[in-house]
């Protein structure tokens, strides 16, 4: 459905903004941090917020700023998306969009994990051929571990098996989100730090080097070792 004319006003609007707060510098810097910047304009993480601040949670207006493709928007979009009227099927196609690791957490750390489809779709996720929908998997259990104060240890031991599951995948930016995973649940509570301390251990002990570090690592941060 397309957006109303209202909503194609906002976006516009927004897009401006982020338009007069860009700097070169700021999109010469994103190198630096592994963000492509072909779709950029180069505005702080700082600045988007002072925006988002500014619209609130407007979930057509995070819709139509997704959509123009441009790397602030979607950051923004991340912000002014509504958990309650987001999808799985809008995560989903989201998900596949990702191409770079800033998005991909900062949706899972603002919005994604505020959806009910978050444990389902992390599940999910987790065995994906394709680079950032599988940190993407690893990034949600690390936000989970952060925001989901309702959830039982049970979701983060199953999220424990995933986690010691994947640890041999050597792509650069899954290895970092499922140490990150590890290291978040076993800072949620002491159980799930014992729990978490145990799983280590079997990676860290690996012949897999990737395994060896992410275990390794994990238990440095938690005291394991």
């Amino acid at each position: 459905m397309p957006a109303s004319p209202e909503t194609v006003r906002q976006t516009q609007s927004a897009l401006q903004w982020l338009k007069d707060h860009a700097t070169q510098a700021t999109l010469d810097g994103m190198a630096r941090f592994a963000i492509p910047s072909d779709h950029a304009l180069g505005v702080t993480m700082k600045d988007i917020k002072i925006l988002a601040k500014q619209l609130g949670r407007n979930h057509d207006l995070a819709t139509a700023l997704w959509d123009t493709g441009v790397y602030e928007a979607r950051m923004l979009a991340s912000l002014a998306g509504d958990p309650a009227r987001l999808t799985a099927a809008q995560m989903e196609r989201w998900c596949r969009q990702f191409d770079n690791w800033a998005i991909c957490d900062t949706m899972c750390f603002n919005l994604f994990d505020r959806t009910p489809h978050a444990w389902d779709l992390a599940a999910k996720w987790s065995s994906s051929k394709s680079e950032f929908v599988k940190r993407t998997a690893f990034a949600l259990l690390w936000s989970l571990s952060r925001h989901d104060k309702q959830a039982g240890n049970d979701k983060f031991i199953q999220g424990l098996a995933l986690i010691e599951r994947e640890a041999t995948d050597g792509r650069n930016f899954v290895k970092k989100a499922v140490n990150m995973a590890l290291r978040a649940i076993g800072k949620r509570n002491p159980a799930l730090k014992a729990a978490a301390i145990e799983t280590a251990r079997r990676p860290a002990a690996s012949s897999n080097s990737t395994a060896r570090w992410v275990g390794s690592d994990a238990l440095k941060e938690l005291g394991g070792s």
